[in-house]
């Protein structure tokens, strides 16, 4: 079995009081910390800036993977690697040049990841598979929290897999939209290694148990 790490989506957690949420999630077992990037344009929603990230970042050494749903994406790739991110992830629709957003995400010192809508092919990713340290599959239509898996990427996750291992790198696997203690086995079992949660762990009662059930129970 792969190691499998959970990202908390940030979005889930209670706005009056970040800062003691991602205390709680580091405490209960996460592995990373998600951070949606919602600009009211690319998605029909709008989430924080780098302003919070860089006021969250002394309250935590989780691995800060940043997800940027906005267009343009490049304009700001500089303010989010300032503000603590660990990891940058974009859609390839969010600019003209993914090849060159992803490069100038490493030149910062970033890891670089690329984002797929249900609707974007793997296709996508054929000439920038060096640059990317992490694919990020949608199982839903990003923009909203709380929305229904959309079984059909399961095999776009089993693709993406085969990709990885072609190439021989060590690049994670990610799934994000309705990942729950029931559809993250099916993930698991497809080939992700990555699974981000918001209201699976920021609504559980207990932090820890939710994040133990969306690792199968480890």
């Amino acid at each position: 079995m792969p190691d499998i790490r959970i990202a908390p989506s940030l979005l889930a957690a209670d706005f009056s009081r970040l800062g003691e949420e991602v205390r709680a999630i580091e405490k209960a077992g996460a592995d990373w910390l998600h951070l949606d990037i919602m600009d009211g344009h690319f998605v029909p929603n709008i989430s924080f800036g780098p302003g919070l990230i860089k006021a969250l970042r002394p309250h935590s050494k989780l691995f800060f993977d940043v997800h940027l749903m906005i267009a343009p994406a490049d304009p700001y790739l500089a303010a989010f690697a300032e503000a603590g991110a660990d990891l940058i992830s974009l859609h390839p629709e969010a600019g003209p040049h993914l090849h060159r957003s992803l490069q100038t995400i490493r030149a910062l010192g970033k890891k670089a990841g690329v984002v797929l809508n249900p609707g974007t092919p793997v296709d996508a990713l054929t000439h920038v598979m060096d640059l990317v340290d992490l694919i990020l599959v949608m199982s839903v239509n990003p923009g909203f929290g709380g929305q229904s898996f959309i079984t059909s990427q399961l095999s776009k996750i089993a693709t993406l897999r085969k990709m990885i291992e072609a190439t021989g790198r060590d690049i994670a696997l990610q799934v994000d939209g309705g990942v729950t203690a029931k559809t993250a086995p099916d993930c698991i079992a497809a080939g992700a290694d990555v699974l981000v949660a918001g209201t699976a762990v920021f609504g559980a009662p207990d932090y820890a148990a939710a994040i133990s059930a969306l690792k199968g129970g480890r």
